[in-house]
């Protein structure tokens, strides 16, 4: 009997500004991901130089010809703008990431990433969470008949935003989610993010893991001199907090045992992404090498 366990895709972390700005080709990525040992890769927008079949078919074929799915759409909706102009065209650019992934995806399981929107200054905290409620209600209707999973991320913040994410903390991203039921709704877990946020990831996930559909996988180290203090107080700022650093997963802040044991008794058996890869690729395989022997050692 096949053990069943966890699938585990690949961010391109390290090498995202290249990819984006065409330094490094979606292509030589996908190859380079080949040679890890990981199943899958989670892509990002603008990674693609065309939604057209004809060019996805490429990226499709070329992970298939390294042995690799694409389960994953890391999508960074918009949805606090106060311009409901603005909202409505951030649903539309969904939809076409949703139809991206309903060719691109496998059958099994496909998802984008959504977040709540950027938490601006004059933005109001009901209003917030009404916009970000309606927006995401809006849209699954489209991704339910597409079969694609939107996943709500606990992020951070996207690289490309000017403030961070409005639901990062618990009780507004708790807020949000208990607002919106479909099985094709659930939550994109990042414990790091978590801790960015000055929120226990172990207490975080405890109460949310029933809705817990995919894992970002990654860790963090604190730049000597900062406390995660200081990353509450830089909130006001923009920009990504300097703070911060990436790491070898399971050598900085996370306690990965404690969060595959709860993963292991909710039975979650989705994709798990590596965020990783900041360092080298050195790092990186060393981080899905330890992501490998989590996944024999809690699910065997």
């Amino acid at each position: 009997m096949k053990t069943q366990k966890p699938k585990l895709a690949v961010f391109p972390k390290g090498f995202m500004d290249d990819i984006v700005s065409g330094d490094m080709s979606l292509l030589d990525w996908i190859e380079l991901a080949g040679t890890l040992n990981v199943d899958g890769l989670e892509l990002y927008p603008m990674f693609l130089s065309s939604n057209e079949e004809s060019y996805l078919q490429i990226v499709k074929k070329k992970a298939e010809q390294n042995n690799l799915k694409i389960p994953m759409m890391c999508t960074s909706p918009d949805f606090t703008h106060p311009d409901s102009r603005f909202r409505e065209s951030e649903i539309n650019k969904m939809k076409s990431m949703i139809d991206v992934m309903s060719f691109l995806g496998p059958a099994e399981f496909r998802s984008c990433r959504i977040l709540s929107g950027q938490n601006r200054p004059e933005l109001n905290q009901e209003e917030g969470v009404l916009w970000a409620v309606e927006c995401i209600k809006e849209l699954l209707p489209y991704a339910e008949e597409k079969k694609v999973h939107l996943v709500i991320e606990n992020h951070y913040k996207d690289g490309y935003w000017d403030y961070p994410e409005f639901a990062q903390d618990k009780r507004t991203f708790i807020e949000i989610i208990k607002q919106i039921y479909s099985p094709y709704f659930g939550v994109n877990f990042d414990p790091s993010n978590a801790l960015i946020a000055g929120e226990d990831p172990i207490d975080f996930l405890k109460e949310i893991n029933d809705k817990v559909l995919t894992l970002h996988a990654s860790d963090r180290y604190l730049i000597e001199g900062y406390t995660l203090d200081d990353l509450k107080n830089e909130q006001k700022y923009r920009g990504y907090s300097e703070a911060l650093a990436h790491g070898v997963i399971g050598q900085g802040l996370n306690n990965y045992d404690r969060i595959f044991s709860i993963l292991q008794k909710n039975k979650f058996l989705n994709w798990i992404s590596i965020e990783d890869g900041v360092n080298g690729m050195k790092d990186l395989e060393k981080s899905v090498a330890f992501l490998n022997e989590k996944m024999k050692e809690y699910f065997k």
